[in-house]
């Protein structure tokens, strides 16, 4: 057995129940990799590892290594990069196997689906697919070029010719619909209706989702007859780059300090813990928030409305909010709301996706919703 082989079987083991243990140790991860990935060095920022610059050994840990491997930054592949990049955020990567198993998993992939991929990125994800389901029942689709011409270089090589599209994944791939499951490898901050549309009644749509303040949750949604689709979120926590499109813009100044002051009612603190993130830009779902120190900063890209929350000297917080939308009014509320629900998890909330609203709601469709943008 060679050492990639033996690498892989070793991975399998480790990660993969039956159903998907054979495509992991099957596909090789390395042709997926390319010749060199991105490390974030703390002082540096992203630095390019070169496989050129490590002996083989090395280089195939790294590769089986069960973590993710970023291979591109603002379009900048890992291998034209001439030094450490400080700043730039990335927009592909080979997500750790691990994740990439618990999300086809948690899909429910199984033998005689159809299935749509939104974000080829390096075709790992597709291959396994290819390996256990045949390369026909698998689309694909990927935004970035350069990124999808790797993608179908790797997948080739391995020996897989599933359909692979170059084009903006929000618009589905209509001519191979309908499909069983849809899975995204990338974020999206609301549910694009063409994905319900390519859809077999009873199908599922699985995908991350990530809104402009930065809170997450796992959907999985099944598709009704009448073309809704609904379902509780997930009780994996799985973070993915944001879809380009979905993206928020840049977040302008924010002047602290000005507008109406009230007492907080809640320790704005509380934004730091993921679920409460996620619950408060429900309640406030085109704003984007950032911290000064202890002060929390919330700006509302679509109004110009701002709010800062800040601890006072008698043990609690002061909030100041101006603009047509008292921002900490709405996020607080949400967040109260919440907890008098017992402060469940994402998986505690669920999502309805019609044609003219998508609600989020906490406990049943019957519970307290807030609606997302559209």
């Amino acid at each position: 057995m060679t050492l990639a082989a033996d690498l892989r079987r070793k991975l399998a083991a480790d990660i993969a129940s039956a159903p998907w243990r054979s495509a992991l140790e099957e596909v090789p991860r390395e042709l997926f990799i390319g010749d060199a990935v991105y490390r974030h060095e703390t002082g540096l920022g992203w630095a390019p590892v070169r496989r050129a610059q490590m002996s083989e050994q090395e280089w195939l840990c790294l590769v089986y290594t069960n973590e993710t491997w970023v291979t591109q930054l603002d379009g900048v592949m890992a291998e034209d990069a001439t030094g450490p990049v400080p700043i730039l955020r990335p927009t592909s990567s080979s997500t750790f196997p691990g994740l990439v198993v618990s999300m086809l998993e948690a899909a429910g992939i199984g033998e005689g689906d159809q299935v749509l991929e939104i974000g080829t990125g390096t075709g790992y994800s597709t291959a396994l697919m290819c390996h256990r389901l045949g390369a026909a029942s698998v689309t694909s689709v990927e935004v970035d070029p350069e990124v999808a011409a790797r993608a179908k270089a790797a997948i080739t090589a391995a020996g897989y010719a599933p359909t692979l599209v170059t084009g903006d994944g929000l618009l589905g791939h209509d001519h191979e619909s309908p499909y069983d499951r849809l899975i995204a490898t990338c974020a999206v901050r609301t549910i694009p209706l063409s994905w319900l549309r390519q859809m077999c009644v009873e199908g599922t749509i699985t995908t991350p989702m990530m809104g402009w303040l930065g809170g997450a949750a796992f959907a999985h949604l099944q598709v009704a007859d009448d073309g809704s689709a609904s379902g509780h979120f997930l009780t994996e926590d799985v973070y993915f780059m944001t879809a380009r499109p979905h993206r928020p813009p840049p977040r302008p100044p924010i002047e602290m300090g000005r507008g109406d002051q009230r007492d907080s009612r809640i320790d704005p603190a509380i934004l730091k813990q993921d679920t409460a993130l996620f619950v408060a830009q429900l309640g406030i779902p085109q704003a984007q928030h950032g911290w000064a120190g202890n002060i929390l900063l919330v700006h509302d890209v679509s109004t110009g409305s701002q709010a800062d929350v800040r601890p006072d000297s008698a043990g609690g917080w002061t909030v100041h909010q101006h603009g047509p939308i008292r921002l900490w009014d709405e996020a607080e509320e949400a967040i109260l709301t919440w907890q008098g629900a017992g402060s469940p998890h994402q998986s505690g909330f669920g999502l309805t996706v019609a044609v003219d609203e998508q609600r989020v709601w906490l406990g049943d469709p019957t519970g307290p919703s807030w609606n997302l943008p559209a």
